[in-house]
């Protein structure tokens, strides 16, 4: 997946999410990955209240997330996190 953040002055995270007819394909598969995502960041409440500034997320689908399991999906957000979490340390110096 790849992800596009935007800092924002609200008291929470937003998310976007865009899944094209040509990276994904069929409606059916397109609602799928768009739920997955929407799932993904619902769940993952503590890893982005850990940050400390509030972005808007965009996030692109690929096809290869309707294929994927559970605990890649996540462990890819988490690492998404971490990358924007180091981010933050660096610009807080």
């Amino acid at each position: 997946m790849a992800a596009f953040l935007r800092k924002n002055d609200l008291p929470q995270h937003r998310l976007g999410v865009t899944a094209s007819t040509k990276a994904i394909g069929k409606s059916v598969d397109r609602n799928r990955a768009r739920r997955l995502l929407r799932e993904l960041f619902r769940r993952s409440r503590n890893e982005l209240d850990a940050l400390g500034q509030r972005y808007d997320w965009v996030f692109n689908a690929r096809r290869a997330l309707l294929s994927s399991n559970e605990e890649l999906r996540f462990r890819e957000f988490r690492r998404i996190v971490e990358q924007v979490a180091r981010d933050e340390e660096l610009h807080r110096l």
